[in-house]
């Protein structure tokens, strides 16, 4: 339980950008990645007809054709953020013993790409025309499988599916095989591909997405008061997760340490949170409490920040209620209203960006705060990054069902 588990390694597939460094360059600058869907035809009988679409992808520089073939777009994109995060840390397994390396990777949703075109085929043209391949492409699981397989990674390897909480999920477990001493390296995270007519149809029925559709620029805006949903997008957020003495002996480097994990249920509804964000407080008293951390020493939170009317209103509740007065202090900003809302992978990609924040003493902003809601009254970083030392970050997901995760990241030192 005294191990001390690092981030080494870090990669992205985002509609900001491909890679580490474009995802950031393009978060710091409050960049915009919503724009009309071109991913399917669309038409007026959708309520919602935009999204975060990546662009420019190519998944043929990481896998075969043949290979692709039998793979869902979401695992593709997880495929390609795996490449970048091992080699961002510098690991040749080679060198390493495989069976002390593990993956939890995970998807909130899966394979629906897949699912809505055999679902199609199988009505259509019969059952026996159903790919043999269906099942194995739409699981979750299929991810962390693919990925052991391509790097022959023997050690803890399965997925966490809870909704928008998925890959916070997953990097708190990877985080406590290493702290338990199950493994000395895990690959976690999340990825998520869910632009589909039916996903979008499905999301928009529940009156989950924003209609902004003539201003997509504007339309994710968390804590704003005109906000009227999320937006919905993909991509894929992976880490390096390794044991700090591991690390250490082959010089690694660092891009800060995890040290709290917190999660809670709401037992209330299946899509609303609980009032006040009482589950949400809970979550964040655990983490905090499991890092050996004090409430006056938090110095940035990541929101899960969706840009829903009443997700944002009981998180900023609920950070009132754990932190006081000292939450009007606190600079919280929301990756969502840069790059959308990646779901089951969208824990992940927000704590990389808390990973760069303590990397770089760069906070973020949070785009589009045009209107100020009562409600809504902390400082959410609006329109432009600022420069400030981060020292223990926490980064909050939230997902249908009620699951709450709070993860706690600190500078190394």
């Amino acid at each position: 339980m005294n191990r001390r588990v690092v981030v080494t390694g870090m990669g992205v597939v985002t509609p900001v950008g491909n890679n580490l460094e474009t995802f950031w360059k393009n978060v710091v600058a409050g960049e915009n990645g919503i724009g009309p869907i071109t991913k399917f035809p669309i038409d007026e009988r959708f309520a919602s007809r935009i999204a975060g679409e990546v662009k420019n992808f190519d998944i043929s520089q990481f896998v075969s054709q043949k290979e692709a073939r039998r793979m869902d777009i979401f695992v593709h994109y997880a495929i390609a953020a795996s490449y970048e995060a091992i080699n961002d840390s510098g690991l040749n397994f080679e060198n390493e013993d495989r069976e002390r390396i593990g993956v939890i990777v995970s998807s909130g949703i899966g394979g629906l790409t897949t699912m809505e075109e055999q679902i199609i085929n199988c009505h259509v043209n019969g059952p026996r025309r159903v790919s043999p391949l269906f099942i194995p492409m739409i699981i979750t699981d299929i991810i962390p499988g693919h990925i052991s397989m391509i790097w022959g990674l023997k050690g803890p390897n399965y997925s966490t599916v809870s909704a928008c909480a998925s890959s916070s999920h997953a990097i708190g477990d990877a985080m406590r095989i290493i702290k338990y001493g199950d493994a000395d390296i895990m690959i976690a995270g999340g990825s998520e591909s869910t632009i589909t007519p039916v996903g979008i149809a499905g999301f928009s029925s529940m009156k989950a997405l924003s209609t902004r559709n003539d201003d997509p620029e504007h339309a994710s805006r968390p804590f704003d008061l005109q906000r009227d949903g999320f937006i919905m997008s993909e991509g894929s957020g992976v880490l390096v997760l390794e044991e700090l003495e591991h690390a250490l002996a082959r010089n690694a480097k660092i891009y800060g340490e995890l040290v709290g994990l917190g999660y809670s249920a709401d037992a209330h509804h299946i899509t609303a949170p609980a009032p006040g964000g009482e589950g949400a407080v809970r979550a964040m008293k655990l983490a905090l409490k499991d890092a050996g951390i004090s409430l006056d020493l938090v110095d940035y939170i990541n929101a899960h920040g969706t840009s829903t009317p009443f997700n944002d209103k009981n998180e900023t509740q609920a950070i009132k209620a754990l932190f006081g007065e000292r939450a009007y202090q606190i600079p919280i900003s929301s990756t969502k209203s840069i790059v959308g809302h990646l779901l089951g992978a969208s824990g992940a990609v927000e704590l990389i960006a808390v990973m760069m924040s303590i990397k770089t003493e760069i906070i973020h902003p949070t785009r589009n705060q045009l209107e100020r809601d009562p409600e809504c009254d902390l400082n959410y970083v609006p329109g432009k990054a600022i420069h400030k030392e981060v020292k223990v970050a926490i980064s909050n997901s939230f997902g249908f069902g009620g699951h709450n995760v709070c993860l706690v990241a600190k500078k190394y030192q």
